[in-house]
């Protein structure tokens, strides 16, 4: 099955770019997690984070939102930063409970992040790798929007790559299996 550039041969990429990625997501506590994750990708490969996620889910209580915003200091130095099957950036862990703080005070989370795409996935027509953007205007526009919130690592890179993970933007490329699946949505 032919797949996009960026889907490697190992299996947990395999099926997250088989199953979920550009899958559109409303479900505010997906969302929440896939929020986090696109935070924790920023200076890596998402391959990492994807290969941690499930120790994420046991640390991060099931990404449970107002458990994160509750994170004590002494749970992010003692538990999170001494965890090996984490990324252990104190500003990304610190993040998470400063997001979580934000998250809850939106009336809307859901709604909010979909205002962005007008409330209907984007499908984008990209052939190949070099017409796949890193940044849009969109993203950009959530981007403030969120660090206007209170969020932070909510850069438009990593906002773009948000929507992409949620499906608020198709970005499979024209020659991969998903995108006619997905396109005719």
């Amino acid at each position: 099955m032919p797949r996009c550039f960026w889907c490697t041969d190992d299996p947990l990429y395999i099926a997250y770019h088989d199953q979920e990625w550009g899958v559109p997501q409303r479900d505010p506590q997906v969302l929440f997690e896939l929020l986090l994750l696109e935070g924790f990708q920023a200076g890596l490969s998402w391959i990492t984070v994807l290969k941690k996620r499930e120790r994420y889910r046991e640390v991060l209580f099931g990404f449970d939102v107002q458990r994160l915003a509750g994170l004590t200091d002494e749970y992010i130095e003692n538990t999170l930063m001494q965890d090996a099957g984490i990324i252990r950036n104190r500003l990304k862990l610190q993040a998470v409970r400063k997001n979580a703080q934000a998250w809850l005070k939106l009336e809307d989370p859901s709604a909010l992040l979909w205002s962005f795409v007008g409330g209907a996935p984007k499908v984008n027509h990209f052939s190949e790798r070099s017409q796949v953007p890193a940044i849009t205007t969109e993203a950009v526009a959530m981007s403030k929007a969120l660090k206007k919130a209170g969020f932070t690592f909510v850069g438009p890179t990593i906002c773009y790559a948000y929507m992409q993970a949620a499906g608020m933007v198709m970005d499979h490329t024209t020659d991969c299996d998903r995108y006619a699946h997905l396109s005719t949505r």
